[in-house]
């Protein structure tokens, strides 16, 4: 049985850990990240990957910094693993790293490769638009997400699937990749596949691109940025200079306005507002629905329940 060191932090990680450990595969240790402080009270919270790590008793080891730690790298080699499983580590492992097990270093990576490469993939996917994305297994080299792959699952993206709930699926399907990927590479039958050279980047989300354009985007790409930035930070607008996120939204197919009549209004402009049937609004090119809000300094809520405490009247127009 291969002797590995697992790398991760979040949730996403801690599912293929969990497979890892529940297949048998000797752990020899766990490096996550250091606990940061959350919530009001700026308490210390401890990562995922860590919570499961001690509750099983495995090593946990939280460098502030990989590169240049010399100490740690010796510490690595110490341990003398197989395998170093990496799964949303969040660090990039320099060489002297990668090169310490024998038999690679092997990352859990959310897309079809080398579709989108970078620390968001499936979060691009679903803000994209895209209808299928996946997971592949490859050996990690100093490029990023450049190495070859190994093994892929594919999955369909639900049409109105949030980041939140494909990230879930994901997760799942990583788990339970990375655990064939290590029965085949004990038993010498691992694939090694070479990664063409059309790909996208998926760099991290900022707040910035949370706004939404209501001159400019359409109503199925307003639609995507909401699921995309679902439940990350939400797609953000203004009405009577007051801050609304909007966390579910679908596209209108009839509301019974003359689509002639509609063309004269302003983009972001509320065409029906109203407690039983909803909020819907103009955007460039068709009609979006609003499902879910939260107003300024309040929390998330149904249409329904929101417009009973905060109307909006009819032809306002969102910013």
């Amino acid at each position: 049985m291969l002797n590995i060191l697992f790398m991760g932090t979040p949730d996403f990680a801690k599912e293929s850990l969990e497979a890892v450990y529940n297949a048998g595969y000797n752990i020899l240790g766990v490096v996550t990240n250091p606990d940061k402080p959350k919530g009001r009270g700026m308490k210390m919270v401890a990562s995922p990957v860590k919570e499961f790590a001690i509750e099983k008793n495995i090593p946990v080891y939280q460098p502030i910094k990989v590169r240049n730690n010399q100490e740690f790298i010796d510490e690595i080699k110490n341990l003398n693993p197989d395998v170093i499983c990496v799964v949303a580590y969040g660090k990039i492992l320099p060489k002297e790293i990668l090169d310490i097990p024998e038999k690679g270093c092997i990352n859990v990576h959310g897309s079809l490769l080398p579709k989108y490469r970078g620390a968001a993939p499936i979060q691009w996917a679903v803000l994209n638009g895209d209808k299928k994305t996946g997971i592949t297994t490859m050996y990690m080299d100093v490029g990023m997400d450049t190495g070859d792959m190994i093994l892929k699952e594919e999955v369909t993206i639900g049409e109105n699937e949030t980041t939140g709930e494909l990230w879930d699926r994901l997760s799942k399907i990583g788990g339970k990749l990375l655990v064939e990927t290590l029965k085949q590479i004990e038993a010498g039958t691992a694939p090694r596949e070479k990664q063409g050279e059309d790909f996208s980047m998926a760099p991290m989300l900022d707040k910035e691109m949370s706004k939404i354009d209501w001159e400019n985007k359409t109503a199925q790409e307003i639609k995507n940025l909401v699921r995309g930035l679902n439940p990350i930070m939400g797609a953000y607008t203004f009405l009577n200079g007051k801050k609304i996120k909007f966390w579910k939204v679908d596209i209108a197919k009839n509301i019974g306005y003359d689509p002639e009549n509609i063309k004269m209004f302003r983009n972001g402009t509320v065409l029906i507002s109203d407690q039983r049937d909803g909020l819907f609004i103009k955007t460039e090119n068709g009609i979006l629905q609003v499902l879910e809000i939260q107003g300024e300094n309040a929390k998330r809520m149904n249409i329904g329940d929101f417009l009973r405490g905060n109307p909006i009247e009819e032809f306002e127009v969102f910013e």
